[in-house]
């Protein structure tokens, strides 16, 4: 490198939102200040004329046509902004001048290329060459190929469905089948001993892409007080650059013209994404290659679990269907729509001063939909559910284990590397105790007792305030059912139709539904923030290690958040009402809301279908209409016919990016639906059947958005689901208790069987064969209203 002084150091004008500091250059190992005032004229890509655009709208190279593009960086240009704040301006295009050239010191190799549409624009485009690739493939231990796998592969047990099952596959003429390797840890020393058959397609692109954005990641680009600021992600974040991603190979509509292109994501779309495919097993090898081992583990589990699903689903039909086609023989349904028996029956007020006495007819409709959930076959399904949800976990890691081995993840934890942001703050150095060597951490032991102790007091402090909504959403409930029963038509005899259907239980129920649902998914965007700030202060080692503990704070907050008013109805809600003369008030002034007659299973049904089918709702609103519409706006504001002419990566950087979490809110929506599907399932047989629609659509959904409208993520290594594994063992565990839970204390199975078998005949009973009839007078207790 020319006209580089060691000595010089520049003096940063003063900013509000970042603190002064050298700007650096490093050069294998070395720090140097460069002076910043030649380095347009150091590097190629710096030069005053830009390279020009070749031409080729799908072209993956640099303009000679050789090297390949690995990973683009986009900027906006300073000097030709409409709005030029010359002091920041000044000191981000420094900030970016030293980044891109430590990133040559490292070796990679750039060129620059202004937007065909947008002249502001720069795209950056990075190739790593081939000594490149294998240091640092040596440094992150990446397993790569020693020769072909020679073993035999497994025969199928089901030969004789090879004809039905190949309908449900992906054609192999189409999308073949992976060549299987003996792998290692690459080594330099040692490159003979791997299968090197061509050295442009010894590194996949998406290993390529994972070695350069480990260098991108790692390079400084500025020191303050001896601490280093570095990495693509703080560049973006503070709008030095613009965006930072891979490229797609082609367009996913139709094949590349270049015939060096593989065109995966053209055949990904075609035979996954598409509509047409909804019925095909996913190509799982093929995902992987393209997206990495995280996003076709996510996949695998997600198909896993739907097809898992068919079977709950047929059986949650089934006792529906029981339920439903009963009904009708449903005797103490009868007993309370009989003029004779529920319409002579007069009931207690249930508040004080504007609740009328009502008659028990007047639940007539709710107690025939009642029936339909509150039947002999919801209890055989609630067992069902208990064995279904283990069988479901021990299969999946059967599975989980299979994909290890066949994707070479087996060993994957010990190969994992630090965090950058782990290791900028290792500053203590201690002894191991165990290879009694140096090494660097962030904090002291003492240290990190303080800050597990905060972040555990942050957690339980945003938990409890979830349960205050929940508190809130009760008093709503008291509050307003008077209103209603003071409002709504008071005729006795229950013929009104709107008194028919709209009883002050259901109107409450309905209203206080659709308001929690509301209030949860306000909570939803205030808790993401919160749990984020908490793990990155907590500062987890690998990137894993992040991940699992802000799984487990986002889930502890969407538990409480989601389930937590489903808890109540199901176990709280009217088991503490006391008695006429003497009710239980809430803050002294509430008096406490009771169950309809027929108990809190329809309400609970009510709660669990709003918020499961609105969840799903807004989700598919969030993830499809939004990038799509984003999308759709910027092809508005482009040039018509524009994509005949933009070059792949200005066609990549108009995509929407995935977002910091990735995959993270994909597996938060399934496991909430999954604690749907096993909590509280003998309230709501039918939550497989639409769980199982939801995810059919959602696997060719999400399969839609990453191939079309997304840009491409960086590929990641990935050996499990992570840290959803012992959540769902533990929603299972749960399930078992609630659903056992919920027969015992929230539906009247129970009485009703005690009084089928003991109380209907003699010696408790006048009848003389096992029977119902007389079962609802037989719940009720009798008041004299002259006692009040």
């Amino acid at each position: 490198m020319k006209k580089m002084s060691r000595n010089v150091l520049l003096q940063m004008e003063e900013e509000e939102d970042d603190d002064d500091g050298d700007i650096v250059l490093e050069n294998l190992g070395q720090t140097i200040v460069p002076d910043l005032g030649s380095l347009e004229s150091q590097h190629d890509f710096r030069t005053p004329e830009f390279e020009e655009f070749n031409g080729k709208p799908d072209s993956l190279f640099f303009n000679d046509g050789q090297r390949r593009i690995d990973f683009v960086l986009v900027y906006e240009d300073e000097s030709r902004k409409e709005t030029n704040k010359k002091g920041t301006n000044e000191k981000q295009r420094r900030k970016r001048q030293a980044y891109e050239s430590n990133l040559i010191c490292h070796g990679l190799q750039l060129e620059a290329t202004r937007s065909v549409l947008d002249d502001k624009l720069v795209f950056v485009k990075v190739h790593a060459p081939w000594e490149v690739l294998c240091t640092y493939a040596e440094i992150m231990h990446i397993k790569l190929p020693l020769k072909p796998n020679d073993l035999k592969n497994r025969s199928s047990a089901f030969g004789t469905l090879n004809w039905f099952t190949k309908v449900f596959s992906v054609d192999e003429s189409i999308i073949k089948p992976e060549q299987e390797f003996f792998t290692a840890p690459f080594e330099k020393n040692r490159m003979n001993d791997f299968y090197i058959v061509d050295r442009d397609a010894f590194f996949n692109p998406a290993t390529r892409s994972r070695i350069v954005y480990f260098i991108l990641s790692r390079v400084k680009y500025q020191v303050i007080n001896n601490v280093s600021k570095f990495g693509i992600n703080r560049l973006v974040n503070s709008g030095i650059y613009k965006a930072a991603f891979p490229l797609h190979d082609c367009k996913f509509r139709r094949q590349s013209e270049d015939p060096s292109c593989p065109n995966e994501r053209y055949l990904l779309y075609r035979e996954w994404a598409h509509p047409r495919s909804i019925y095909k097993k996913q190509p799982l090898d093929l995902i992987r290659k393209y997206y990495g081992e995280k996003i076709g583990i996510y996949f695998a589990w997600l198909g896993y679990y739907t097809q898992m699903l068919l079977l709950a689903a047929v059986v949650g039909v089934a006792c529906f269907l029981y339920g439903y086609l009963n009904q009708d023989n449903c005797t103490w349904s009868k007993e309370v729509c009989h003029p004779d028996i529920g319409g002579k029956i007069i009931m207690c007020p249930q508040c004080d001063r504007l609740c009328p006495f009502w008659k028990l007819n007047i639940t007539c409709e709710s107690s025939k939909k009642l029936c339909i959930f509150d039947s002999f076959g919801t209890l055989v399904f609630a067992v069902f559910m208990g064995v279904w949800v283990t069988l479901f976990l021990e299969f999946w890691k059967r599975r989980q284990a299979e994909l290890e081995y066949e994707w070479d993840t087996v060993e994957l934890q010990q190969e994992e590397q630090a965090r950058p942001e782990y290791e900028a703050r290792c500053t203590h150095v201690v002894i191991n105790e165990i290879t009694q060597e140096e090494e660097r951490i962030p904090f002291t032991a003492w240290g990190k007792c303080i800050r597990i102790t905060l972040c555990a007091s942050a957690v339980f402090f945003w938990i409890l305030l979830i349960i205050a909504s929940v508190i809130g959403i009760i008093v709503y409930r008291l509050s307003v059912f008077i209103v209603f029963s003071a409002k709504l038509p008071k005729n006795i005899n229950g013929t009104d139709p709107i008194q028919k259907y709209l009883t002050p239980q259901t109107a409450t129920s309905i209203t206080a539904s659709i308001i929690s649902f509301i209030i949860i998914m306000i909570l939803n965007t205030i808790y993401e923030k919160v749990a984020i700030m908490i793990t990155n202060f907590e500062l987890p080692r690998t990137q894993t290690d992040y991940e699992n503990s802000l799984t487990m704070k986002m889930f502890l907050f969407q538990f409480v958040n989601y389930y937590s008013s489903c808890f109540y109805i199901a176990f709280f809600k009217g088991k503490f009402v006391g008695y006429p003369g003497d009710p239980v008030y809430w803050l002294g002034k509430y008096r406490n809301e009771e169950c309809d007659p027929g108990g809190c299973l329809l309400e609970l049904t009510t709660q669990l279908t709003i918020i499961m089918g609105g969840k799903a709702i807004w989700n598919n609103i969030q993830e499809v209409l939004l990038p799509w519409i984003m999308n759709l706006i910027g092809r508005f504001h482009r040039v018509s016919g524009s994509e005949k002419i933009t070059p792949r990566w200005e066609q990549d950087y108009h995509l929407q990016p995935m977002g910091k979490l990735g995959l993270f809110y994909e597996y938060l929506e399934m496991i909430i639906q999954f604690g749907f599907v096993t909590l509280f399932v003998a309230s709501f047989p039918l939550a497989p059947l639409l769980a199982l629609v939801n995810n059919i659509l959602e696997i060719r959904v999400d399969a839609w958005k990453l191939t079309t409208q997304f840009r491409r993520l960086v590929p990641e290594k990935a050996q499990d689901i992570g840290a959803w594994q012992p959540i769902m063992q533990g929603i299972a565990i749960l399930a078992v208790v609630t659903n056992a839970m919920i027969i015992a204390f929230t539906s009247d199975m129970i009485p009703r069987l005690v009084y089928y078998w003991s109380f209907s005949v003699p010696p408790y009973g006048d009848h003389t064969s096992y029977t119902m009839e007389g079962y609802i007078n037989n719940t009720l207790s009798i008041f004299r209203v002259a006692d009040l």
